[in-house]
């Protein structure tokens, strides 16, 4: 069997949970399913080589435009022809909704097609009013053309299934993982001390938070309550921005002794930085299933999340949560004992597992798959 993934920046190590998900899904999909062809589609903006490979896994890098409302969907066109006349494709895996706008087109053309539903991109402030329209006619694309769909939070699977209950039965809840960086302990222990250095950081004399550099990440709310206490600790801010913006270089502008933007840093380094940290923050305004969260978690540290309905879907304590944009509500918190915000890893770590989930992910390729008159498996197909 022959099957394409469309609809993410790239992988490996590119900034963005959808990518950090396929990074960790495929390559493991490809060992269970190890008869099948894996082709990711990426974007060349985004990863060094036109052609490579990742964890047994093809990646090919096709064109995009660089405006920021056409760059998904130019290359997601690109990615649906490619699978079907080059790739020859029997299932194609899209992911997010502002892809999901080309599934009509690949079940036309013959190709079985599996949505999976991040976020709800139309809520997220950066978009005008033509491009939240068109993110939710792919909403619709997804729940109406795709075989099945796959919804990263229970809140977004259960909203799905109410809001489009003819669509219900195709309708799962699978979740991301949480496991991925424990793999990078013993290399975070040995290179901390050099990249606190690196940064003027000292160990618990910090709190972190990590993202891309726009409004939904909810990083000036941080901020403005950071700035009105004094705890003796820096706030550390590891991200940036895909594009830079008027909102991305307001944040950067806002860089001091106290208030630290590191860019975008490798996995080690994250996990380092998070193991070593006084507190993990979280403002989010908009997410699916928080990855850096889990990931905050899973390295002990302790956490402080905005109540959204996918913060609030890891059922931590109470105390793990804030109102979402309530600055005076968020530095009460910043100011109380973090040691009472850790969480118990190893039942995060054991419920969002990558193993599991990738099995599960398997088992909605067979359903989509089961009635399937010709499916195909040889060699994998080369860029023309």
């Amino acid at each position: 069997m022959i099957i394409c993934v469309a609809g993410l920046r790239g992988v490996p190590r590119v900034l963005g949970g959808v990518e950090t998900h396929c990074e960790q899904l495929f390559p493991r999909l490809q060992k269970l399913r190890s008869n099948d062809s894996f082709t990711i589609i990426a974007r060349r903006g985004y990863v060094a080589e036109q052609i490579s490979e990742y964890g047994g896994v093809r990646v090919v890098a096709l064109p995009h435009s660089r405006s920021r409302y056409f760059e998904t969907i130019s290359n997601t066109i690109g990615a649906v022809f490619y699978a079907k006349f080059v790739a020859h494709a029997d299932l194609l895996h899209l992911h997010g909704i502002g892809p999901a706008l080309t599934a009509p087109f690949a079940k036309a053309l013959g190709m079985k097609v599996i949505s999976t539903y991040h976020s709800r991109n139309y809520e997220q402030a950066k978009w005008n009013m033509v491009a939240r329209a068109a993110l939710r006619m792919g909403e619709m694309c997804a729940v109406f053309f795709s075989d099945h769909i796959i919804a990263v939070s229970p809140w977004m699977t259960e909203d799905l299934k109410r809001r489009f209950p003819i669509s219900a039965r195709k309708i799962h809840f699978i979740p991301n993982g949480a496991d991925h960086l424990l793999d990078r302990e013993s290399v975070a222990h040995s290179t901390a001390a050099g990249l606190l250095a690196s940064y003027g950081l000292e160990k618990n004399k910090y709190m972190l938070t990590a993202g891309r550099l726009v409004p939904e990440k909810g990083f000036h709310d941080l901020i403005k309550a950071f700035e009105a206490t004094d705890l003796g600790l820096k706030l550390v801010i590891a991200g940036d921005a895909n594009q830079k913006d008027a909102y991305s270089r307001s944040l950067l502008s806002l860089a001091s002794d106290r208030i630290v933007f590191t860019g975008i840093l490798s996995p080690p380094a994250l996990h380092a930085l998070l193991q070593h940290a006084s507190l993990f923050v979280l403002p989010s305004h908009n997410e699916g299933m928080p990855i850096i969260a889990l990931e905050a978690i899973a390295a002990g540290a302790p956490v402080l999340l905005s109540d959204i309905p996918s913060n609030l879907d890891l059922k931590l304590g109470s105390q793990n949560y804030f109102k979402v944009r309530d600055i005076e509500n968020l530095r009460l918190k910043l100011a109380g004992d973090h040691g009472r915000l850790r969480v118990p890893r190893e039942q995060i770590v054991a419920k969002y597992n990558w193993d599991a989930i990738c099995a599960e992910t398997n088992s909605v390729y067979g359903a989509a798959l089961r009635d399937s008159p010709a499916i195909r498996s040889g060699p994998r197909p080369v860029l023309r």
